[in-house]
């Protein structure tokens, strides 16, 4: 069994740590799996066999633009998009 998934996440089986005790989110990529946690930059996603564990660079509960140019940067092209969309509908709007 390979301990490193293709993403470059540490995996960990339950059997070694069956429980997280970490706040739960919603921030994230879900790819999968049945719940999230967050712990400073930690970033669990558990599975149901193994928790996939990575750190991230910045924490989005913190900042979350720094987060999506520094750990989700696929995003950061249509979060530019809606930003210059909502700047347009407000002008209009005056």
């Amino acid at each position: 069994m390979s301990f490193v998934d293709s993403d470059g996440n540490i995996i960990v089986p339950k059997t070694v740590r069956p429980l997280i005790e970490y706040e739960s989110t919603m921030l994230g990529e879900k790819r999968g799996s049945l719940k999230q946690y967050r712990h400073g930059k930690l970033h669990i996603r558990e599975y149901d066999t193994y928790y996939s564990v990575h750190y991230d660079k910045i924490d989005p509960r913190n900042d979350p633009f720094g987060h999506i140019i520094m750990d989700a940067s696929k995003y950061f092209p249509g979060v530019m998009m809606l930003s210059l969309l909502s700047n347009y509908i407000i002008d209009k709007e005056k």
